[in-house]
């Protein structure tokens, strides 16, 4: 190989185009090609770094090199590779000052940067398909998007981006690919033709808030998803799956109401494993801990990620509701939530505890907790805070009151987030119906009392209809 390359050096410009096409041709049509990746590599090393080849035959034959392995022409994958990884490696070094020459010169001398980008395409397909999503997403990350005279268009960078947060999350890189996917959120308006970049794209949106805890902005993005119909069946039952998941992982509080009516409408859940934790929460019903073993099997790691406890929650939880509770091996000792389930399960026991009692001691709720009294006090003190639970606390008596009369909040999450669906049962398992019904009789007779009441003093009259 190298002394047919030696001789090449002293013909003139015109016979080195066809010497070197007649070389490559011949390289690339042996029907053994275990010694493949070394001659090209030889080949390319000569035309890139030497000078006196010039730029239109190394333009050559990296498009004739990218045009065969486009089109097959090697078919073991592992050769593919090897001969990809080493052009590129070949090449990269003087991609910058030829990228120089391009942005500084408009002539036809333009060095083959998208013939890089489609040799960076193939090695991260090949990388895809090896299951290295990370090494794919590497290469891809490598690609020239504005680059001299040859930037691409907005929809192929989205597309780059939205496949570099793919692989990303395959792995679940989501620090990384969450910085991708806010490059690519600039570009999402260019796909309006392209629904199969649109529809990745928002599955990305959906991923990212789940590997961010945004539970319930991720539930409604997976549930969307889910009705879709240009997604595969499997993959719609997948995503309603998540939704239900992310819903159950979702802070307690009206807005987790109205996403959990969402899914329990939707009859497409009531054949999935988790629908009878979904349903529970839904209807407000405590959950034991043996009844969320199995749900927690089905979890992420994402999602069973460990909570770090505040210096002064740890403090709050240390104190005490009861001199004697020092010494009662049935007082929990747990300072708070360990985990992201552990603490969606414990808001939703509080929630529902709501619904149950007019009120409740700290060491009461500390027991139906499994935490401590004061673990107990300060989860309900910051629900109270950030308006998902109604209700006051009165530390002097160690006790938290319920507010049952003002649950307007609850009522848009519950009756009102299911719209007109028939209620079939009329015990939905939730007092708070019963409530509300009973604040419009009420209502109305208060109303009518004093209607009555004015009547009769002579201070309003009511005049007779024509007809």
């Amino acid at each position: 190989m190298e002394s047919r390359l030696a001789q090449f050096a002293s013909l003139s410009q015109k016979d080195k185009v066809a010497a070197y096409q007649s070389l490559f041709n011949e390289l690339i049509s042996h029907d053994d090609q275990s010694n493949l990746p070394a001659d090209v590599h030889t080949l390319v090393d000569n035309v890139v770094n030497q000078d006196s080849v010039g730029l239109v035959i190394s333009r050559l034959i990296l498009s004739e090199l990218v045009k065969a392995l486009s089109e097959g022409r090697v078919k073991d994958t592992q050769v593919r590779k090897v001969i990809v990884q080493d052009t590129l490696d070949i090449v990269q070094p003087r991609i910058v000052s030829y990228e120089e020459q391009v942005s500084t010169q408009a002539t036809a001398h333009v060095y083959p940067l998208l013939q890089v980008n489609v040799l960076r395409f193939q090695l991260a397909d090949i990388l895809e398909e090896e299951e290295e999503w990370s090494e794919a997403a590497r290469v891809l990350m490598g690609i020239s998007l504005d680059s001299g005279q040859r930037a691409l268009p907005d929809e192929e960078k989205l597309r780059v981006y939205v496949r570099i947060v793919r692989l990303l999350l395959e792995d679940e890189d989501s620090v990384q690919a969450e910085r991708f996917y806010n490059r690519a959120a600039l570009l999402a308006h260019t796909a309006t033709n392209d629904k199969v970049t649109l529809l990745s794209f928002k599955l990305c949106q959906a991923r990212i808030s789940d590997y961010s805890r945004k539970f319930l902005e991720a539930a409604s993005r997976y549930h969307e998803l889910s009705w879709v119909s240009e997604i595969d069946e499997e993959e719609r039952k997948h995503m309603l799956t998540a939704a239900m998941t992310c819903a159950i992982l979702a802070p307690a509080g009206p807005n987790r109401s109205r996403v959990l009516a969402s899914l329990c409408r939707d009859e497409r859940t009531q054949d999935l494993p988790s629908f009878k934790i979904l349903e529970k929460m839904f209807r407000d019903r405590i959950l034991r801990s043996n009844e969320i073993k199995e749900f927690e099997g089905t979890l992420k790691s994402h999602q069973l990620a460990q909570i770090e406890i505040s210096n002064n929650d740890r403090l709050a939880a240390s104190v005490v509701a009861d001199d004697e509770d020092v010494n009662d091996p049935t007082v929990s000792t747990r300072k708070g939530p360990s985990t992201v389930l552990d603490r969606a399960v414990m808001e939703h026991n509080l929630l529902a505890c709501s619904k149950v009692y007019n009120n409740i001691t700290f060491r009461g709720l500390g027991t139906l907790l499994d935490v401590t009294p004061g673990a107990a006090e300060t989860m309900a003190r910051k629900m109270i805070e950030q308006g998902r639970l109604k209700g006051s606390i009165d530390q002097v008596e160690k006790l938290i009151t319920f507010d049952v009369l003002r649950e307007e909040d609850d009522a848009q999450g519950k009756a009102g987030g299911l719209g007109d669906v028939e209620q079939v049962e009329e015990d939905t398992g939730a007092p708070f119906t019963k409530r509300w019904d009973m604040q419009i009789r009420l209502t109305a007779a208060n109303v009518e009392t004093i209607v009555q009441h004015l009547t009769e003093k002579g201070l309003v009259s009511f005049g007779t209809v024509q007809a």
